[in-house]
């Protein structure tokens, strides 16, 4: 058995002997159970469950922060009398290959606030994103690169 379902059955035991099924005392579950799992790795031997899980952690606050700032850009160019957008469509490289890899990234890129994937290459290759503000097509791509797509595919990897 994988150490994930070892976590939520540990997770599920939890809220049985708490006696409160909330999503807090489940979550509560999930990370003693992930404690008792790592002082246990030893017996249980390692794996890339244990690299993974802060790395996920890591992306759920990196991608919480980007929704924020994306949010606050778009709302501040709509409140303010000045038009700041720069719109453009973008022709990104992929080094995401797997097609959830590549499904999941733009899914993420759309969820963003001021981007828009559009569609990607016969080779799947290359995305084209549509973007608000893109001041430079190497700035974006490089930012896009060496924030959601690499964070992502750690992840993934």
């Amino acid at each position: 058995m994988n150490h994930l379902l070892y976590n939520i059955l540990l997770a599920i035991a939890w809220t049985l002997l708490t006696g409160e099924a909330t999503i807090p005392t489940f979550t509560a579950g999930l990370v003693i159970g992930y404690l008792l799992l790592w002082i246990s790795r030893p017996a249980l031997g390692g794996g890339a469950y244990f690299r993974k899980i802060p790395l996920v952690f890591m992306f759920m606050l990196f991608f919480i922060k980007e929704l924020l700032i994306a949010n606050l850009k778009v709302a501040f160019d709509i409140l303010t009398p000045k038009d700041y957008m720069e719109p453009g469509i973008i022709a990104f490289p992929l080094d995401a290959r797997t097609d959830m890899e590549i499904t999941l990234f733009a899914n993420l890129l759309t969820l963003t606030p001021g981007t828009l994937s559009l569609d990607v290459s016969r080779d799947r290759k290359t995305l084209y994103v549509h973007a608000l503000y893109v001041t430079s097509a190497d700035a974006f791509r490089k930012e896009l690169k060496e924030g959601l797509e690499k964070r992502l595919l750690d992840v993934l990897r």
